[in-house]
């Protein structure tokens, strides 16, 4: 069975800590169960034989395993380990149990290692053939997914992974931790202004102000000051394509409009690659709570939304470049070409432009230099803590910043709510008015628009506002932005796409593009350019919500095999 007791070590080993209780323990009967002789013949045919002696490692952090494997005969020590070289114990596995978690379904590196106590024979599920696993056994699939879910929240919560060290009050490492974090990456974070360990990790370094966040991971490497793509580089997060391959459907945008199309593709057999480059959920997966979308009476924070469905999508054979920057897209004959801004390049039959929205920036003077200091456009725990006993400022009338209001009350001392209107009746749902106006500690200003910022060495420190024609300035640290967003269809550049005067993309009979040889095959969502559909909140027209971009993801699949099947034919007929 499992145990929580540390194993004896060598006296020359580096020292194994006991793993910290967490909110998961009365579930650890699901992280690790055993499984019955009848579910292990059952996963045979998926499988091969593997053996392994006493003291080999069967997996190692920061490499990418071979798959799942399953303990048929001996014992094997799970565990992690961090920059200090200290190895903290996660479980013990004996015959019956299975090895894996989140990184073995997508076959990137390994989050932990896996060492055998004794000689172990196994059997050996290689990435592709546990996702075929998983959807061919219905129930040993749901058990394999839930413990390979439940095992990655468990690192996640006990903060095993990269350390990242820096001000904890910093843009740029606040920026880190909320990207590792949305895409359900494990990492803890030091602050040096109190933390001891900090001081501890940072002896014997040289580094000065420019070199900050550092970022220690777990294979000794110490990074300074990366960007998001860097860090996720080093962790192996970016999946190299097979130049060969050419995808029936290439998403671009894994929010939740491009990753319920990945999630239909996938389950209806057609080959499907998704890119982001920055994280699943796009502007939803920043939303502490949607409380308006079918089939969730209490609610679900939009990054649960997006991670189940990016679950879903990994489960289904999805391929996930994120982050993954689409820089440039050309159309060939009979298919596409994808150009990333790695330098690598995917084909695709189709193309889903699901690109979403960028945040939008309020005109005033110097505004960039205060983002990352003391500007925020998602409210997520990590925000939740920066502004506890604070007062703060949030400027934004619909929805999301509906959502963000509420969610922030339970830890801000107050809550000054700027819009531009008369009130929030026109822009917000009447559930989230009433919430906020039952909550002490929010006062709303309306007919409030941004003057101007003010710094200080620490950051922002007031802001300057035009209320009712008055001038009136807030001290304040911290702003939050939910202003709307505009399309992001720069990349779209040199692809023929037509646009709305706004910027968003036209489809259906809005976007044919008249004389063209393919008008007469104009489907909904399809653009102006054959073969190119647009979903969600780029495409022009659309609802603005959730539940509409994931219909859009959903009904993009069905023009798209029509679309495929016209193909099909007319290269048949040609």
């Amino acid at each position: 069975m499992s145990s929580t007791d540390p194993f004896p070590q060598a006296e020359d080993a580096a020292p194994e800590l006991e793993v910290p209780y967490t909110s998961l323990e009365h579930r650890r009967y699901q992280m690790f169960p055993r499984l019955s002789p009848a579910e292990i013949l059952s996963l045979q045919r998926f499988a091969k034989p593997m053996s392994f002696q006493a003291g080999e490692m069967i997996f190692e952090t920061g490499r990418v395993a071979l798959g799942l494997f399953v303990l048929l005969q001996g014992s094997v020590r799970i565990s992690t380990r961090d920059s200090l070289g200290r190895s903290t114990l996660v479980t013990e596995h004996e015959a019956g149990h299975f090895m894996a978690e989140m990184a073995q379904l997508s076959g990137k590196p390994a989050l932990v290692d896996g060492v055998a106590l004794t000689h172990c024979e196994t059997l050996v599920v290689e990435p592709e053939q546990l996702r075929a696993l998983i959807v061919a056994d219905a129930q040993l699939g749901e058990h394999i997914m839930r413990a390979l879910i439940l095992r990655r929240l468990g690192l996640i919560e006990q903060g095993l992974g990269p350390i990242i060290v820096g001000d904890g009050s910093d843009g740029r490492l606040i920026g880190l931790q909320g990207f590792l974090r949305r895409n359900a990456y494990p990492a803890s974070v030091l602050d040096v202004r109190h933390n001891e360990e900090a001081v501890t990790l940072l002896s014997g370094m040289t580094a000065g102000p420019a070199d900050f966040p550092l970022v220690f991971c777990p294979d000794g490497s110490v990074l300074r000051a990366p960007d998001e793509v860097q860090l996720a580089t080093r962790l192996g997060l970016v999946p190299a394509f097979q130049s060969s391959c050419t995808y029936d459907i290439a998403i671009v945008g894994a929010g939740p409009a491009g990753l319920a199309a990945a999630v239909y593709a996938a389950t209806e057999g057609l080959s499907v690659a998704v890119f982001d480059q920055r994280a699943p959920g796009g502007q939803a997966g920043a939303s502490s709570r949607i409380e308006n979308y079918l089939g969730f009476p209490t609610g679900i924070s939009g990054q649960a939304l997006a991670a189940r469905a990016f679950q879903q999508a990994l489960k289904f054979g999805a391929h996930l470049a994120i982050p993954g920057k689409v820089t440039d897209i050309a159309r060939h004959d009979t298919h596409f070409t994808l150009a990333l801004a790695d330098g690598q390049q995917i084909c695709a039959r189709t193309v889903v432009i699901a690109s979403g929205a960028a945040y939008r920036k309020p005109q005033v003077p110097d505004f960039d230099r205060f983002d990352g200091r003391g500007i925020y456009y998602w409210a997520s725990p990590i925000e939740a803590k920066l502004v506890k006993g604070q007062d703060i400022v949030l400027i934004g009338g619909g929805n999301s910043a509906g959502q963000a209001v509420v969610f922030l009350a339970n830890f801000a001392r107050s809550i000054r709510v700027l819009i531009r209107g008369e009130g929030l009746d026109a822009s917000m749902s009447r559930y989230l008015i009433d919430r906020i106006g039952a909550l002490p500690n929010v006062s709303v200003c309306t007919r409030c628009t941004l003057e101007a910022l003010e710094a200080d060495a620490a950051g922002l420190a007031r802001v300057h506002i035009r209320n009712d024609g008055e001038d009136e300035v807030i001290a304040s640290r911290h702003l939050f932005l939910f202003i709307g967003a505009d399309p992001k269809t720069d990349w779209l550049a040199s692809s023929g796409v037509e646009l709305d005067p706004r910027g968003f993309v036209l489809t259906g009979l809005a976007g044919a593009r008249r004389g063209s040889p393919y008008e007469h095959e104009t489907y909904p969502l399809q653009t102006s350019v054959s073969g190119m559909f647009a979903i969600g909140d780029v495409r022009s027209g659309s609802a603005k919500r959730v539940a509409t971009a994931v219909g859009d993801g959903a009904a993009v699949i069905s023009q798209i095999h029509a679309y495929l099947a016209d193909l099909s034919t007319e290269v048949q007929s040609g």
